[in-house]
C-alpha cells in the first residue's frame, strides 16, 4: 500500500538494479509492486536503504569528503585510484550537493553530547565576511550590474581596480564555549614581544566549537543562526555570552538588534589586534618605519588600552599631534585612530575582560575563514556557482566542527525517510523475506 492510499496489486519479478560500490558494480535482485498509472514500489530498496541513483552510500561518503578537501576533478581521480571505481566529474558535483542537504536539520536537532557534557561558563560567538570569486551569472544582482558596466582598459590583463565586482560575500560564523583564561595586560603584550615567561599558562581550548559559512544566506540570517546555536547550548542562559567583533559597524548593529529582540545580554568585544593596527598607523605619523621608538610608543599605548584607559590614549595621541604642529595630511592617521577607538570605547573594557578570563581576540573566526574558504574556495583560477560553493562550505563546516560521522548517520536516516518510508502507507514498507539458502553457494571445507 503506497502513501497515496492505492494498493499495488501487480508483481513483477526480475526488476534487478545495479549499485555502484567501492568494490565495483553489484547487481541487486528485487521485486517491483505496481499498478495501472501508479509508481512502482520496491520493498528491497527500502530494506537495504538504497539511494535513488546508482551510487552506494559508501561511495557517496568518500566522494563528498574528498570533494570537500580538494577540487572535484582531483576528488574523482583520488577516489578511482583508491577503489578502482570511476565516478564522472558531473556525478562528483551532484553527489557533493546531495550529501550536504541535511546540515541545517542536523544542527537544528541539537548535538546530543552537549546535553550530557558539562561545558565552561563562557559562551563565545563570532562572525565575519569573506569574498568568494563567482561565475558571472552567480553574482548578486547589484554586483553583476557593476561588473557588466565596467569596461577593461587592456585586452591581455586587468588593471588596478578592474578585479572588483567578481566576488560574492560569504557569511562565516563560529560558536563555542571556553574556560576562563586569566591574564594581565603585561602578559598579553609580552606575548606580542615573543617574551617566553617561565610560568606561562597555555590558553584553554575551545569546547564543542561549531563553525559554518554560507554563500546563500546573508549576514543577518547567519547572525540569527548564530544566536539559535547559542541558545541550544545555553537554553537557561546561565553562561556569560560574548561576541568578538573586528570593528565592522554594520555587524555590531545587527548583533545588538538580535540580542535585544531575544532579550539576552551579550558583551561585545573589539578584537584588540584590530585596535593595535590603528595604533601602528597612528605611530607612523610620529616615528620612522621600523624604529625602536615606534615600537615602544605603540606597545606603551596598547598596555594602556588593555588597562581600560581608552580616553587617555586618545587624548595623548591627539595632543602629541597638536604639539608637533602636524599638518592635516600628516595627522590624518592619528585622527582616524582616535575616532575609531572612541566610537568603540564600550567594546574595549579590556581590563574587565582580562579579569574575567574572556577572549579579546578574533583568532577563531580568522582561522575559520582561512580553513573554510581560503584553503578550498580561494584557490587560483577557481570560479564558483552558488550551489557548488554552498555544498562545499557545508561539508567543510561539518568536518571542521568534528561532526562528520554523526552527520552521515543522520543523513542516511533522512535519505531513508525521503526515498522510501514516505512512499508507503503509514511509513512502513512490507517486510522482505531474505532466502536462507542460495543455490549458487557451496560449502568449502
Amino acid at each position: 500500500m503506497g502513501a497515496d492510499g492505492r494498493e499495488r496489486t501487480h508483481v513483477r519479478h526480475g526488476a534487478e538494479r545495479t549499485l555502484v560500490t567501492t568494490v565495483g558494480p553489484v547487481p541487486i535482485p528485487r521485486v517491483a509492486y505496481n499498478g495501472r498509472r501508479l509508481s512502482a514500489l520496491h520493498p528491497t530498496d527500502a530494506e537495504l536503504n538504497l539511494p535513488e541513483d546508482m551510487y552506494s552510500f559508501e561511495v557517496r561518503r568518500h566522494v563528498a569528503k574528498l570533494a570537500a578537501e580538494v577540487s572535484f576533478e582531483r576528488a574523482a581521480e583520488e577516489f578511482e585510484s583508491l577503489t578502482g571505481t570511476h565516478v564522472a566529474l558531473r556525478q562528483v558535483e551532484d553527489l557533493t550537493r546531495a550529501a550536504s542537504q541535511d546540515m541545517e536539520a542536523f544542527y537544528e536537532q541539537g548535538r546530543a553530547d552537549l546535553a550530557v557534557e558539562a561545558t565552561s561558563d563562557l559562551l563565545v560567538m563570532t562572525c565575519d565576511g569573506k569574498g568568494v570569486v563567482m561565475r558571472h551569472e552567480h553574482l548578486r544582482p547589484e554586483t553583476r550590474q557593476k561588473a557588466e558596466a565596467s569596461t577593461p582598459k587592456l585586452e591581455s590583463r586587468k588593471t588596478k581596480g578592474e578585479k572588483n565586482n567578481r566576488k560574492r560575500m560569504a557569511a562565516v560564523a563560529a560558536v563555542y564555549t571556553v574556560a576562563p583564561h586569566l591574564r594581565t595586560a603585561k602578559e598579553v603584550v609580552d606575548g606580542l614581544r615573543r617574551v617566553k615567561a617561565v610560568d606561562r599558562r597555555r590558553p584553554p581550548r575551545p569546547e564543542f566549537k561549531r563553525v559554518w559559512a554560507s554563500i546563500v544566506d546573508d549576514m543577518t540570517t547567519v547572525i540569527e543562526q548564530m544566536f539559535d546555536e547559542a541558545e541550544r547550548r545555553d537554553p537557561l542562559r546561565q553562561k556569560r555570552w560574548f561576541f568578538v567583533a573586528d570593528g565592522d559597524v554594520k555587524l555590531e548593529r545587527a548583533v545588538r538588534r538580535e540580542a535585544k529582540r531575544r532579550g539576552v545580554h551579550v558583551t561585545l568585544v573589539l578584537d584588540f589586534i584590530h585596535a593595535l593596527e590603528y595604533l601602528w598607523k597612528a605611530g607612523h605619523a610620529l616615528y620612522d618605519e621600523g624604529s625602536k621608538e615606534l615600537e615602544d610608543w605603540v606597545l606603551e599605548r596598547l598596555t594602556s588600552l588593555l588597562d581600560g584607559k581608552v580616553s587617555n590614549v586618545v587624548a595623548g595621541m591627539t595632543r602629541s599631534a597638536t604639539r608637533r604642529a602636524l599638518g592635516a595630511k600628516q595627522r590624518r592617521p592619528i585622527d582616524i585612530a582616535a575616532n575609531y577607538l572612541l566610537k568603540r570605547k564600550d567594546m574595549m573594557r579590556y581590563d574587565q575582560l582580562l579579569a574575567l578570563g574572556a577572549p579579546i581576540a578574533s583568532g577563531v573566526i580568522e582561522g575559520t575563514c582561512r580553513s573554510l574558504i581560503n584553503d578550498r574556495l580561494d584557490v587560483t583560477g577557481a570560479r564558483w556557482s552558488v550551489p557548488g560553493a554552498e555544498a562545499v562550505l557545508r561539508l567543510r563546516a561539518i568536518i571542521r566542527s568534528g561532526d562528520w560521522d554523526p552527520y552521515w548517520l543522520f543523513h542516511k536516516d533522512a535519505e531513508h525517510e525521503r526515498n522510501h518510508l514516505s512512499r508507503y502507507a503509514g511509513g512502513k514498507p512490507p517486510p522482505v523475506q531474505i532466502p536462507r539458502k542460495f543455490g549458487h553457494l557451496r560449502r568449502v571445507k
